[in-house]
Order: structure tokens, then sequence, then C-alpha cells
């Protein structure tokens, strides 16, 4: 583009702006939904967003914003949610259980406990092993450490995973840990009983391959 850095953070900035999109400047990045996008280099700021946030008014339109309020979320929040979903898992098949696994934690008033933020929080996504000096971290994306959502988007949105969390079958699971063969998958479980299990085999599991 022909603008300046500076010049498209005023506008990403810019409340009223972001307002059409039904997002807050924190969110802002929630309307840039990974896609191909068609922009000409002498557009400006403010036109460059317009074309790209196109798409995000077009995902939530009403039938989308019905689904999201009997979620008891807004579209912003549900957007939100889908990049901590992004982060924590690679299979589509687990994508609707952990979006409706957070819900559940965020209906009962439970802290979010989402590894994702605070690598987001550290500026550290290579992260392997979430240790007791991280979950410590102070920020308002650390979920550990605050109640609800973070304030936005941990990374940028996909619009399958919004669906895919839109679409979710009610489950009644409140805690989720990687399996301990590392196939990027988790053990989903409703007690805390249960939780603690599933973590201890991790960790056992993490010690034997020397992550730290």
């Amino acid at each position: 583009f022909d603008f300046p850095a500076d010049s498209l953070w005023d506008v990403l900035s810019d409340r009223e702006f972001m307002a059409s999109f039904g997002v807050i400047p924190e969110q802002a990045m929630a309307i840039f939904l990974n896609n191909t996008y068609e922009v000409y280099w002498s557009a400006s700021p403010r036109e460059a967003v317009e074309k790209i946030g196109g798409n995000y008014r077009l995902l939530w339109g009403e039938t989308n914003r019905r689904k999201a309020a009997a979620l008891g979320l807004t579209p912003s929040e549900v957007t939100v949610l889908s990049t901590i979903v992004d982060e924590e898992t690679n299979s589509e098949g687990e994508k609707p259980i952990i979006g409706r696994l957070y819900i559940n934690r965020l209906k009962k008033g439970m802290r979010l406990q989402a590894d994702p933020t605070v690598k987001f929080a550290v500026n550290d996504f290579t992260l392997r092993r979430i240790t007791a000096k991280h979950l410590k971290v102070e920020s308002p994306y650390n979920t550990y450490l605050n109640f609800g959502l973070p304030p936005g988007p941990i990374r940028t949105p996909d619009e399958t995973t919004i669906r895919a969390i839109l679409n979710s079958d009610p489950n009644d699971y409140l805690y989720m840990c990687a399996k301990d063969d590392f196939s990027g998958r988790h053990n989903f479980s409703t007690s805390y009983s249960e939780h603690m299990q599933n973590a201890l085999r991790y960790r056992h599991a993490l010690d034997r391959n020397d992550i730290h």
C-alpha cells in the first residue's frame, strides 16, 4: 500500500469507524478474516479496511447474529473465542467441542484458563510448556488471571472456526488437556478429578521427552 503504517493504525483506532463493524478498537483484528482480498495499492487506509471488513459484515448477517445470541455471545465475542480455539487445536472435529467447552466455563463464571492466551500475553507462541511463571504474567489477555474473554483476538480469525462454534452441539465439558501422545488432540472431561489425571499423564510425557 502507498500509506504509512501509522495511518492504518489511526483508522483501526477510530472508535466510530470500528463501531460500523460492530467491534471496538481493541477487537479490530476480528474483521481481518483469513481470506484473499483484492485491494488497489493506491487505496486509502479506510478504503482498505472497508474492503477487508466487508467479509466480516457478510459473515455476521441476521442468521449468524441470532446463533451467537443463542450462545449468549455477541458476534465480536464469538470471533475472539474462535481465535483461541484455532490456537488450541488443528483438528476440525475438536473445534466445536472446544468452543462449547469455553462457553460452558463462561456461563459458570469460571476463568477460561486457555494456554494460547498466555502465549499471546508473553508474546511467544513457540512455548511448548506453560509454567507457573507464565501463568502469573500481568496482562488483560492472561485468562488464568482474568475472568471472561480477552479484550481482543489473539490472531486473525478463521470463518470456518466461527461457523463451527455457531453450529456446535451442546456438551457438558469443562476441562481439556492435550493428549500424552502429542497428537495435538485433547482429552475432555466434566470433572476436575478426571482432568487432573489427564494433566498428570501429560506432564509425565513432557518430562519423559525433556520438554521444558
